[in-house]
This record gives structure tokens, sequence and C-alpha cells, in this order.
């Protein structure tokens, strides 16, 4: 298997080119292993963590959960909280752990962050949020960015999100990823709020016309590499997929370098894919973790394709066994070879 890997220390300009497309992050789901998994699928695509609290890192200490490996580059921290000095500090150890970008949550809807006042529920005080930035962008070097709603609850997009966007990007701040949706903090369930309120593609649109100087990502409901190009040559600076991406990896992450990117490579083979995982499950089991804290997230990699309900079942029934190592990965190929 190739390296498909970029290098670390990676510029602005290419940190902004990578962000034309970008994997959104997901609690539970991008985590390390999965990082590491869509890597093997581009070399390009940016990366995000799940979003860490900034209290976990600098009142608790779990500096683990910035644990990621070099290959994962261009890779992102988002990090979620509303103290300006927590963040600066977590931020400060992202900035030394090695990650391109930080970027602060004001998006998440959950019950836990709204207790904790960070989140969606920020889209109510920009000014918080302009100062959490500030804070961050004086504690480090890298591109500290923004991903947010159009609005919470009974606000009016057209009216807030422009003020939202212009009171923080007055900090410096250039880069938004914008989800199209409003979240409802009240009356939806974080699962609920994915999906019920409507999406405005329109109005993300039209603050890139009102800030053009502002590099903007769109996230929500983008379902296709096509759409997503679609998005890009409609004036758009970089597209953020979640779901899609996760459960088909393949059909949104295959072809991304080629098509976003323009790299003329071919397209990465999900055997090879599958093959050259087992290397880093070896060394995650050697170090002492679970062979299914790494196939979890390779369940999607044959999604659509010959052999796939074969695939899905070896890796979920038998991933948990004591005695799993890196050869199931081979066990679990037999069946889409067969089916090839």
């Amino acid at each position: 298997m190739p390296d498909r890997a970029v290098p670390a220390n990676t510029t602005r300009s290419n940190l902004h080119r990578a962000a034309r497309l970008s994997v959104a992050p997901m609690m539970d789901w991008t985590d390390r292993h999965c990082r590491y998994f869509h890597r093997l699928i581009s070399g390009q695509t940016l990366l995000y963590t799940e979003m860490v609290t900034s209290p976990a890192l600098v009142r608790g200490g779990a500096l683990h959960l910035l644990d990621y490996s070099p290959e994962e580059h261009p890779v992102a921290l988002q990090l979620g909280g509303s103290d300006p000095d927590e963040l600066a500090q977590a931020a400060k150890f992202g900035a030394q752990a090695g990650y391109d970008e930080i970027n602060l949550n004001v998006g998440c809807p959950s019950d836990r962050v709204q207790s904790g006042t960070f989140g969606a529920v920020l889209m109510r005080s920009p000014d918080l949020v302009a100062d959490c930035i500030k804070a961050m962008q004086d504690a480090v070097d890298v591109e500290v960015t923004v991903k947010c709603r159009i609005g919470v609850d009974d606000q009016v997009p057209e009216d807030i999100l422009p003020a939202f966007l212009e009171t923080v990007s007055a900090t410096g701040c250039q880069r938004f990823t914008i989800h199209a949706r409003k979240a409802w903090l009240q009356g939806l369930s974080p699962k609920e709020n994915r999906d019920i309120p409507p999406l405005d593609y329109p109005l993300v649109h039209a603050m890139k016309a009102r800030f053009p100087h502002l590099h903007l990502s769109i996230n929500g409901g983008i379902m296709t590499l096509a759409q997503a190009k679609a998005l890009l040559d409609e004036g758009l600076d970089g597209v953020m997929i979640g779901r899609a991406a996760y459960h088909q990896p393949m059909d949104v992450l295959c072809g991304a370098d080629r098509v976003i990117y323009a790299q003329d490579a071919a397209d990465a083979d999900p055997v090879a894919i599958a093959r050259a995982m087992q290397p880093y499950i070896e060394a995650h089991l050697s170090g002492g973790g679970k062979l299914a804290q790494v196939t979890r997230h390779m369940l999607g990699l044959f999604a659509g394709q010959a052999g796939a309900r074969h695939w899905r079942r070896v890796l979920s029934e038998n991933a948990h066994k004591p005695d799993a190592g890196p050869d199931l990965i081979d066990t679990a190929l037999e069946g889409v070879l067969r089916a090839a």
C-alpha cells in the first residue's frame, strides 16, 4: 500500500486547500483509528478529531485524548468550551501535540454540551465566541477556526448568522464551517437535530457572497462526492461530510484526491486498504488495545459491493473475541474475494 500521508507542519495555504473536503468531527466515531483508516483512502482530505472538551484537557489532565498517528496529517483538533483562558490552554496543548488546526465547536446541540455553556448554545453569544477565538489565537501559531450552525431555537438565521460571522471574523478568524441547519436546543434530541431542522444551503451561499474574503465550508445532508464537487463549483470554499463518509467511505473518499484535488493518481483499492490496516492493528494490539476498537470503523469499507454482508458479519461477530487478531481481516476478505 503506498504512503498516502501528507507531511506534518502543513502550511496554512495547504490547509485551506485540504479543507476543500473534510470529514466532520463525530463523537464516538472519528477517533484516531477511524482517522488512520480514512487517511488510507484519501491522502488529501482534512480530518477532524472528535470534540475534546477544554475542561477534560486543562482540569482533567486527559492529554491522552490528543494522541494520533503522524500519518493522519492534515488533521484538526476540535475543542469544546466557553472559557477563553481554558480554551487558550487547551489550544496550546493541541498545538504542542502537532495538530494542524484548532477548531471551536459552536454547533453541538447535546444536553451535556448545553449544560457546560458551549456548543450550539454559543450561537447566542457571538461576543463570547470572539473572545474565545482571540484567546486561542494569542496562544498558538496554528490556524483557529469555527464550526457553527445557522442559528438556534427562535433565532432568525438571516439576521443572526451574518452578525455572528462579522463579529467572530473581526478577530482575524478566516475559516468557518457552517452546518446549514438550525439547532433546536429544546424539543429535539442531538440525533433529531441532525435530520429534522430543514437545510438552508442558499443561506450559506448568501454568506459567501456577503463575506467573499472568508473561507466558508458547508456541512449537513451531503451524501456523495458528486454533490460535494457541485457545491464547490457553485463557489463555496469547502464541503464537510459526516455520516456518509463514515458509512460509505469508499463512495465519498476514494475518488476525492482525483475529483476534488486534481491529483493524478489511481483511486485507493478497498482490498489493499483492508490489508494495509493489518500492521496498524498489530501495533494497536501489541499496545494492549482491542481489535474491535479499530474494526468497528471498517465495517462500511465494502458498502454496496458484493461480499459486503460477509465482511460486516465476520468483523462484527468476531472482533470482540479475546483471541481475535489481524488475521480476522483475511477471513473477512475471503468472502469479499469469492463474491467478486
